[in-house]
């Protein structure tokens, strides 16, 4: 028996499709509305159209951005799209046609798509490395020229609708009143999310990003199928957006918890693309490659989870509102039934009183018996976290203790009671618990006037 079938369909797939292309993109302006599309081909077998629109908003200036930095950032928007496309058969050669890129540009790509692919490959059991899973072709067309703008000095945030999008629309609601929240493919708790921090549909940037249909078929009849760095292209549909409204700042809500990896002694991390390893690289390659003209940072990069959970608790108007849960995305919910609502309940509590939490997620999931190997992911008592943003193993142990704190002996649940009985216990139990939000990382790329604001609301 094959205990790693994928890696033998990984194989045949390569042999049999041996070359992935990015043919073109395309861009059109009408009534205000930006619609892109791309297109891609597997092996001249299968073709792929995805595309994106930007709904029409008065604050866009189409009209005023240098067609080539549009060009520029559309091209790139496409390089992180094709990945998504390219997974499904992994051919070895990727050609690219629409401009040439040279080898420094060559290698940033390859890393992002390497790591950002890396939890596909584990899942998968796809034994591959980062020298010869891909070879990347790109001496056609034209080069691309760097291409500055004027912009002010507001800011974009992208939401998401979980709590540290909520932190940072709170924190940064003082720094500029031309601020704008943006959201990808809008859905309730996004567009509550915008709505109760004071953005109204009218000064709110909504993409909609389409899948092709032929991928999903393909998924379905058995090609190969994992996760992507989402995040990676989110950050260059941002810079798009920038550009149309002329603004300088885009603020990611990424904390320092994202940099841990998933998978114990290994690179492999689900939050790559929210790492500060490519946030650095990023901002690099936009400097070197497209622009000089703009900011992407994290706002919370020096926070944790942890942290930022205590930060959220603060803001009750939005408990009835905010939504972590990938699983109950499309239902508006909470799923009840996955790592990253376990994760979200545990964070939380410390700060949020325990009726309440059981009405926001409508049931005690610490007293949930079929969350017990969630809990034993997230506590690090399997070596293999869940793969979803969670917080790092560290933080949802100190959580665990600050919760079995403030609860009655006589009354703690489930999941804790079973928690009581380990070794790991003991350990965490003698920390100053209150110490771990104290807690600043020096690494980051906020600039002082961000920073300031930031320690300002931390007190």
């Amino acid at each position: 028996m094959n205990i790693f079938p994928n890696a033998d369909k990984y194989l045949k797939l390569r042999e049999k499709y041996t070359f992935f292309v990015y043919e073109s993109y395309t861009y059109s302006l009408k009534n205000n509305i930006l619609l892109v599309e791309f297109q891609f081909n597997l092996a001249d077998k299968f073709t792929f159209k995805p595309s994106m629109s930007f709904p029409a908003k008065d604050f866009y200036h189409w009209e005023n951005i240098p067609e080539k930095l549009i060009q520029n950032i559309v091209f790139h928007i496409g390089m992180v799209e094709l990945v998504s496309y390219w997974k499904a058969a992994c051919p070895p050669k990727v050609l690219i046609k629409p401009h040439c890129l040279n080898s420094d540009q060559i290698e940033f790509w390859k890393k992002i798509y390497f790591n950002g692919l890396g939890e596909f490959y584990y899942l998968n059991n796809i034994p591959a490395n980062s020298e010869d899973f891909m070879e990347i072709i790109a001496d056609t067309g034209n080069k691309l020229e760097k291409t500055d703008i004027l912009t002010d000095d507001s800011v974009i945030i992208p939401i998401g609708g979980g709590k540290d999008s909520v932190v940072t629309l709170e924190f940064l609601k003082d720094v500029s009143k031309q601020n704008l929240a943006l959201i990808m493919n809008p859905r309730g708790a996004s567009t509550a999310t915008a709505e109760i921090g004071g953005y109204s549909r009218e000064n709110t940037i909504e993409i909609n990003r389409s899948i092709h249909p032929q991928l999903l078929e393909l998924n379905k009849s058995g090609f190969l199928n994992g996760h992507t760095p989402f995040s990676a292209l989110l950050a260059f549909v941002c810079l798009l957006a920038a550009a149309s409204t002329h603004k300088r700042n885009i603020a990611l809500s990424n904390e320092s918890s994202a940099n841990e990896a998933t998978v114990e002694n290994t690179t492999v991390n689900h939050q790559y693309s929210k790492s500060y390893d490519f946030e650095n690289d990023f901002r690099n390659y936009v400097d070197s490659y497209i622009s000089s003209s703009f900011n992407y940072f994290s706002f919370l990069r020096p926070l944790s989870e942890l942290q930022i959970a205590s930060l959220f608790a603060k803001h009750p108007k939005y408990f009835t509102s905010f939504k972590s849960c990938n699983a109950g995305s499309k239902t508006d919910s909470w799923c009840c039934n996955c790592p990253k609502c376990l994760f979200a309940f545990i964070i939380l509590s410390p700060f949020i009183k325990r009726k309440t939490m059981i009405s926001i997620f409508g049931k005690d999931l610490l007293a949930d018996e079929t969350m017990m190997f969630y809990f034993e992911q997230l506590t690090g008592i399997e070596s293999v976290k869940p793969f979803e943003c969670v917080g790092t193993v560290d933080e949802v142990n100190i959580a665990v203790n600050m919760i079995l704190k403030q609860i009655p002996q006589n009354d703690i649940p489930l999941l804790l009671k079973y928690y009581q009985t380990l070794p790991i216990y003991m350990q965490y139990q003698q920390l100053d618990l209150r110490s771990f939000l104290c807690n600043y990382e020096n690494v980051h790329f906020l600039e002082t006037k961000f920073e300031n604001t930031l320690k300002q609301h931390l007190g």
